[in-house]
């Protein structure tokens, strides 16, 4: 009797390790979003220079707050490439699989200690800065804009910086209690 028992719970005992793998390998479904996400970030640096020629090609017609306008989107669409950039490399590093980048000069610093907290804070730091872009854009064409068109884009910009500072908090603190 002892004897089946054993064996049950040996069979019982492999078929969880086969599962293990399974869902340890889930992982890698991961990757194809990751590559999708390079996809979006050249569609951004073609969008980028589609804008930068034209404002290259209409700089002798458009007035300085219409090129300080055009600079604002140059800007925001370089910081979504950087949010971009943040996701693919620390997500792929942090949930997918490691990029063995040590001893490359080109390795950026903030990978070295990256894991899901630090990522949330980065990425919500980067939605501060887009969202000032967009503010500051608000501002700029304020007196074609309702009150309350800019009184949401403040309370959405405010929300931000509020999530932002909970998440960094939340993060400290998690760090604190982990040493």
């Amino acid at each position: 009797m002892k004897k089946e028992t054993f064996m049950e719970t040996r069979h019982q005992s492999s078929i969880l390790r086969w599962m293990a793998r399974i869902v340890f390998a889930s992982r890698w479904l991961q990757a194809p979003l990751y590559f999708g996400l390079i996809i979006a970030q050249t569609v951004y640096v073609y969008h980028f220079a589609m804008e930068l020629m034209h404002l290259v090609q209409r700089t002798q017609t458009i007035s300085e707050t219409e090129i300080m306008l055009i600079v604002l989107g140059l800007i925001d669409v370089v910081m979504i490439a950087n949010l971009l950039l943040m996701v693919i490399v620390g997500g792929y590093e942090t949930l997918v699989s490691r990029l063995y980048l040590e001893g490359n000069p080109d390795q950026p610093e903030w990978l070295e200690h990256v894991n899901a907290g630090t990522m949330k804070v980065k990425l919500s730091m980067s939605l501060i800065g887009i969202s000032s872009i967009h503010l500051l854009k608000t501002f700029i064409e304020a007196p074609t804009l309702s009150q309350q068109t800019m009184m949401w884009q403040v309370i959405i910009h405010l929300t931000f910086v509020l999530s932002a500072m909970a998440m960094a908090f939340t993060n400290r603190l998690m760090e604190t209690n982990a040493d």
